[in-house]
């Protein structure tokens, strides 16, 4: 693949900031709380409560997930193998972020504690609806979320938060929080994990915020001018040009850019 003069140049600040952003920089960022396990379903499970949390100003999400990872005893697959409706009830009591309710937080965990029962871990789970074939993994977030939708809905009908906590890609909304799950799971270097093997990094797209859509609108790597999965496919396929294998790379030095207010 052939790049053009301003395409190198491009790649040339991408590949700069991807190495500047190593470890040593993660914090704040809601990565913090999953890279303080070695535990697989430790790391899994914090991993995927902090992405659901990953919305709104960072002070606030990190407030949030402090507070959920305190509850949990710092023991999350413990927490969520061991969970009761009931007892979530009352220990989420005093726990809100923004849309979502105390209620909603135990719901999510009442989820998680079937899907851990009933499918082993949440790579499991996801891997029932991913195919190898698929362009990327909006089929598989897809029905993904629709389940846990079912799962929630078997026991309460779906209130908003809890909506918002599962978007689907097909109904146009960016699932950011989603792609930035998979992000971590998928991906290995410094910062994400590496720990879904069964999933090439080339089958990702980017999570897109406002931080994230700001900048690339700017790098002319999109065209769309509403934050939505077209504009999370469209930047994704124009980073395929400086990394076909691994396009997301560049997902966290273009966030983080935007949210500490740096020059590109």
């Amino acid at each position: 693949m052939v790049l053009s003069q301003k395409e190198t140049l491009l790649k040339k600040k991408l590949d700069h900031h991807y190495k500047y952003f190593d470890k040593s920089k993660i914090s704040p960022d809601p990565l913090e709380f999953p890279r303080r396990y070695k535990n697989y379903y430790d790391v899994e499970i914090s991993a995927f409560i902090s992405s659901v949390f990953a919305y709104g100003n960072v002070k606030q999400i990190i407030n949030s997930l402090e507070k959920i990872h305190d509850l949990m005893d710092n023991q999350p697959y413990k927490f969520v193998a061991d969970y009761s409706f009931e007892k979530g009830m009352k220990l989420f009591r005093s726990v809100k972020h923004r849309f979502y309710t105390s209620e909603d937080i135990a719901y999510l965990f009442y989820a998680l504690n079937h899907i851990y029962i009933n499918y082993g871990s949440l790579k499991y789970f996801f891997l029932l609806y991913y195919f190898e074939k698929d362009l990327n993994l909006k089929s598989a977030i897809s029905f993904f979320s629709q389940h846990f939708l079912e799962i929630i809905s078997k026991k309460e009908s779906v209130t908003h938060g809890i909506k918002f906590m599962f978007p689907d890609p097909n109904k146009g909304s960016a699932c950011k929080r989603m792609n930035l799950f998979l992000r971590w799971m998928i991906r290995k270097d410094e910062l994400d994990f590496g720990l879904w093997t069964e999933i090439s990094p080339s089958k990702l797209v980017i999570p897109v915020d406002t931080h994230v859509a700001k900048i690339c609108s700017k790098l002319k790597l999109t065209k769309q001018k509403s934050v939505s999965w077209k504009m999370a496919e469209e930047i994704t396929g124009k980073l395929k040009r400086f990394d076909p294998n691994d396009p997301v790379k560049y997902d966290f030095a273009i966030c983080h850019i935007g949210m500490r207010k740096m020059n590109f």
